[in-house]
């Protein structure tokens, strides 16, 4: 039988609907509470213990915290199904326990323990099958129906999108009429139900066996050979560099036990570092410091791994360095569900105007369903418009400018909720449509961004490196929001409020505009890296 042949007559495997469904569910229990997390605890009980002027910048930090969890724990459910689960069994335990921290949402409104608990499972389940569940999709092709894997990619790409537009729409309102056990409880149904729909199909998936770290040239096993290899006549460097960034993370966690389990007031530590901070910077530091030390002595790996090894992990490196630059951007976007959700509970909603559906659109939480809807708007945009237009008049998006101008666009972005910001303190009537502006800026970045950096990586690491390459673009979320999370913990302190105050505008507004300026930073340093970083091609042969 001809390719051609088979291609046409080739199934879509059995299996798919019982993934998509699972996607589609999990996709809209995750956003459902995410999406009114700091609403919520804005004005509830839980954070009745923080003065009233000092609630919002709190919330800010529980929903930043939980977001870092979200984009940490891939790495701990890619490491367990690596070595000894497999995809399903780890995607279906972690799930239970997903369903089990949306019961501890509902039931425990009132219970700062109990909620915080739930917030800690939710991470934790969300985090520890996102890297799981794409492939384990892939897992169910063959080379006979390969060609059917873009559609069904296609399909969870809506399904994320689709089940976040309407979660965002619908779960502010349930909140604000219903209360919060039936807001969290609705994403907890879906989610049960996405954990039973996964588990229906089990006798059908296809189950790739865990590999067991078996793998001799792996990016760790080249990374250490690369360290500690010993060259004639010359010292090792990089194992002096990676040794300090690990005694730096040391004593930075050495610094918050100290100081908060028997404490030790330290002048040199910030009593705000609390151990989400904390083990961030840490992790940033073993990840900075072993990158470069790494780096220093690669070339000594060689003769003990394949070539191949050795330059996926230069490649590997190198884009860590491109992911590091985007940090900045996550900072800013996944502010849209803090920040910006309580600068629009200032702003009026225009239920006079008659473009406006105040038959559904009721709130300023409501709001962050212009970015699902936007997205979805966008890409086809972007690619059978924008990107040809473009090429018509001699300029080439190429993935590193789209990702360059997709960081610049948020801090555009910004600067307008900074300026909306400043007509709210104002005293001026400032209705919510404004916020559809940064909102669009925001999103248009998001899609230059995002979609754009898993093909470039996708492109640049080699066939064995693809998997570690995922592994560290969640982690670029988990720094962005640390990013948040030291800017806040900067503007407690009283010499920076004094400076905030002396400027005549709001905290709020201050702190729009340096995120701004920080996007703008970014950008241009992104730039500048990309104009020396050397392209590759890891596409594989047809």
């Amino acid at each position: 039988m001809s390719q051609t042949t088979a291609a046409t007559t080739a199934r879509l495997p059995r299996q798919i609907p019982y993934i998509i469904g699972n996607e589609a569910c999990e996709r809209f229990s995750f956003y459902g509470m995410r999406n009114i997390l700091v609403q919520f605890l804005v004005s509830s009980v839980i954070l009745a213990y923080v003065p009233e002027a000092e609630r919002q910048g709190v919330a800010k930090d529980v929903f930043h915290s939980f977001v870092i969890g979200v984009y940490f724990f891939p790495l701990l459910g890619g490491w367990l199904s690596d070595r000894y689960f497999g995809k399903y069994n780890t995607v279906l335990w972690f799930s239970l326990i997903y369903c089990a921290g949306h019961a501890c949402l509902a039931l425990f409104e009132d219970s700062r323990n109990g909620f915080y608990t739930g917030l800690f499972l939710i991470a934790l389940g969300s985090g520890g099958i996102k890297p799981l569940v794409v492939s384990f999709c892939g897992d169910q092709f063959t080379q006979a129906n390969k060609h059917l894997a873009k559609l069904v990619f296609d399909g969870f790409y809506w399904t994320i999108n689709f089940g976040s537009f309407f979660a965002s729409l619908l779960m502010p309102l349930f909140l604000r009429n219903f209360g919060p056990a039936v807001a969290f409880g609705i994403p907890g149904v879906l989610m049960f139900i996405a954990t039973f729909i996964f588990w229906l199909g089990r006798r059908q998936y296809v189950r790739v066996p865990p590999t067991r770290g078996e793998d001799p040239h792996s990016f760790l096993n080249v990374a250490r050979s690369a360290l500690l290899a010993q060259a004639p006549g010359q010292g090792r460097p990089g194992l002096l560099v990676a040794g300090a960034g690990a005694l730096l993370a040391a004593a930075m966690l050495g610094c918050w036990l100290l100081q908060a389990v028997f404490g030790v007031a330290l002048p040199f530590w910030p009593a705000d570092f609390h151990f989400v901070i904390t083990a961030c910077l840490a992790l940033g530091a073993l990840i900075a410091f072993g990158g470069i030390g790494v780096s220093m002595q690669l070339e000594r790996a060689r003769g003990l791994h394949p070539d191949a090894a050795v330059d996926g992990v230069r490649a590997v490196l190198r884009i860590l360095i491109v992911f590091a630059l985007t940090t900045p951007f996550w900072s800013l976007f996944d502010q849209k569900a803090s920040t910006w959700v309580i600068q629009g509970k200032a702003m009026s909603v225009p239920h006079e105007a008659w473009w406006w559906p105040s038959w559904l659109v009721k709130e300023a939480g409501q709001m962050q369903a212009l970015n699902p809807l936007l997205i979805m708007l966008l890409i086809p945009f972007n690619n059978m418009l924008l990107y040809p237009a473009l090429r018509r008049i001699g300029f080439e998006p190429t993935p590193l400018r789209r990702m360059g101008w997709g960081i610049a666009f948020s801090g555009i972005a910004w600067i307008l909720a900074g300026l909306i910001q400043l007509k709210i303190d104002s005293g001026a009537q400032t209705s919510l449509a404004l916020q559809t502006w940064p909102y669009l800026l925001l999103t248009f970045g998001e899609v230059l961004v995002s979609a754009t950096a898993l093909e470039f990586a996708y492109s640049q690491a080699t066939v064995a490196m693809k998997g570690v390459i995922m592994a560290f673009w969640y982690l670029t979320s988990t720094f962005g929001s640390l990013w948040v999370l030291l800017t806040n913990a900067a503007v407690r302190n009283d010499v920076v409020t004094a400076k905030i105050a002396a400027t005549g505008f709001s905290e709020n507004a201050v702190l729009m505009f340096f995120f701004a300026a920080f996007a703008f930073v970014a950008a241009l340093a992104f730039a500048a890296y990309a104009r020396t970083y050397p392209m590759q091609d890891n596409y594989r042969a047809a």
